[in-house]
């Protein structure tokens, strides 16, 4: 497969003796005369290197080069200049170039530059092959053997670490980690129907933290000391993985503590969510709180309603008597808004914020051909994350604060799953529409491919009427009524979903940010 290039200069006309003798060796190259021109390239193709002129009119290359990063933070940049400064460098280094050449440059500099990087990507590759596939075998051993929650968590950040370390490898060793992860759901599944209903019990000891110790837990701490105010921020429906990559942009500005939690099930918003914020399993929220749990035939919007109202109580239950702020941003102009006037939160001990983004952001991705053509897999969905964060009214929030006296905590409610596999489901016109998790009187399916719950009290979850069950998808299943059954089967086949039991949407980072 050929090598290719993208080579930006202003003055590329006179660099077409060197594009001709890469092209010679095999190289395929694409020259543009400006930095806007290379930043919308970048966007739209494939590069696996990039020549970049340091002097050229309008956008210069350290502006360029910037823009090129947040697009694709690994694309190397070799830099060429007029320019010996050393000032040039540093901050051209800086901006993490991987070389830089000073005109004029002959093609033997050009090739010796090439060679340079490219190899030592190939290197890197390899090596990372070599370590993860020395890593199969324990990790597919730890699975497999006696595992406790802590021990699941380990394994899910090995695997997750791995996916986002491979993501650029050979497809036939990103299929075998797949597998692999695939694997590791399926022996997740089977923990979790045997472990998760001790957990909900009042007498189990060794329990994981799980969405109704949140508050307690992770942002009580912090007002107790009656010191900064406490920001508390979900971002719905986030993954680790997905973390990970917003972590790296908060890095600079943060101390970042991360630690993990359990969603309860069913993993989806009006569950977890409101679980969450009232610090209570569904079932306890229906039984204390009967007017604001709203009944179960009303849509998943209709259900978080109160979730101001919820954490209000909880902050009393917990001994404060101040009243918390709460916003919930749907649109891009909220969120700009809120950025914007952060200050005034400031003035209270806890202030809570949900983004809803990456949540509509998975919604809109099953109902759209195009996003699912820019987001095919999920190295590519994690990337569109990113994008987003970086320009998000999110960030903008927490940059805004990153010089205050000021405590945030970070979470989310679930994560999702990309479903690849169908399994049929059977239930009456009352049963909910949900594709990973369904409740409703006689719900019947296949067992290997479901969580099972005849006792909904047993999972701490409202029990409606005396016949109503839940199921909940295990790996990446996703469930498909007999009524025009092949049509739902195509619209929902390779969907990121979420309400189910498995790693992706159970485990999740919660993170506490102390500002440099």
């Amino acid at each position: 497969m050929a090598t290719n290039i993208l080579w930006a200069d202003d003055e590329i006309d006179q660099l077409r003796p060197h594009i001709i003798f890469l092209q010679q060796r095999g190289f395929d190259v694409t020259p543009v005369t400006n930095g806007e021109d290379a930043i919308s390239m970048v966007r739209d193709a494939k590069f696996d290197l990039v020549f970049l002129d340091e002097q050229m009119p309008g956008m210069d290359g350290l502006q360029t080069l910037e823009e090129l990063k947040k697009i694709q933070p690994t694309l190397p940049v070799i830099m060429i200049t007029k320019s010996e400064e050393e000032s040039i460098m540093d901050e051209a280094i800086g901006a993490q170039i991987s070389d830089y050449l000073i005109k004029p440059v002959n093609p033997n500099q050009i090739i010796l530059a090439i060679k340079k990087i490219l190899d030592h990507r190939r290197l890197r590759d390899e090596r990372s092959a070599q370590s993860y596939l020395s890593s199969f075998n324990s990790i597919s051993q730890r699975m497999v053997g006696p595992v406790e929650w802590h021990d699941w968590i380990e394994i899910y950040q090995q695997l997750t670490r791995w996916d986002i370390e491979l993501e650029r490898g050979e497809e036939a060793l990103r299929q075998v980690l797949t597998d692999q992860i695939q694997q590791a759901n399926r022996e997740f599944g089977i923990f979790i129907e045997k472990e998760y209903p001790y957990w909900l019990r009042t007498d189990f000891p060794e329990r994981p933290k799980l969405s109704p110790d949140i508050v307690s837990t992770y942002v009580k701490p912090h007002l107790a000391k009656k010191k900064d105010p406490v920001i508390f921020i979900i971002v719905d429906c986030m993954r680790y993985d997905q973390w990970l990559v917003f972590e790296r942009l908060l890095h600079p500005y943060y101390d970042i503590d991360l630690d993990f939690y359990f969603s309860i099930l069913p993993t989806a918003t009006p569950y977890a969510r409101n679980a969450i914020f009232a610090g209570m399993f569904p079932y306890d929220i229906e039984k204390r709180y009967p007017d604001l749990w709203r009944s179960s035939d009303e849509n998943e919007n209709s259900l978080n309603k109160y979730e101001e109202e919820f954490l209000a109580y909880q902050v009393q239950q917990l001994g404060y008597s101040f009243k918390p702020k709460y916003e919930k941003i749907l649109q891009s102009d909220e969120g700009k808004r809120l950025a914007e006037r952060i200050q005034n939160y400031l003035q209270t001990p806890l202030s809570a914020f949900v983004f809803n983004f990456v949540d509509t952001l998975v919604h809109s991705r099953s109902d759209s051909d195009v996003l699912r053509e820019i987001a095919p897999d999920v190295p590519a969905f994690r990337s569109l994350t990113r994008t987003w964060f970086e320009h998000s009214a999110l960030l903008q929030l927490l940059l805004n604060v990153a010089k205050k006296d000021v405590t945030i905590v970070i979470t989310t409610d679930h994560g999702s799953v990309r479903a690849l596999r169908d399994t049929k489901v059977l239930g009456d016109r009352y049963a909910s529409t949900s594709l990973r998790y369904k409740f409703g009187r006689n719900l019947k399916c296949d067992r290997d491919t479901a969580i099972y719950v005849e006792k909904p009290q047993d999972y701490r979850l409202p029990r409606g009427s005396v016949s109503t069950n839940y199921i909940f998808a295990r790996e990446d299943y996703y469930f498909v009524y007999p009524t025009n059954y092949h049509h739902f089967q195509n619209k929902y086949h390779d969907t990121f979903q979420h309400g189910g039991a498995s790693m992706e949407e159970m485990i999740l980072p919660v993170a506490t940010l102390t500002p440099k």
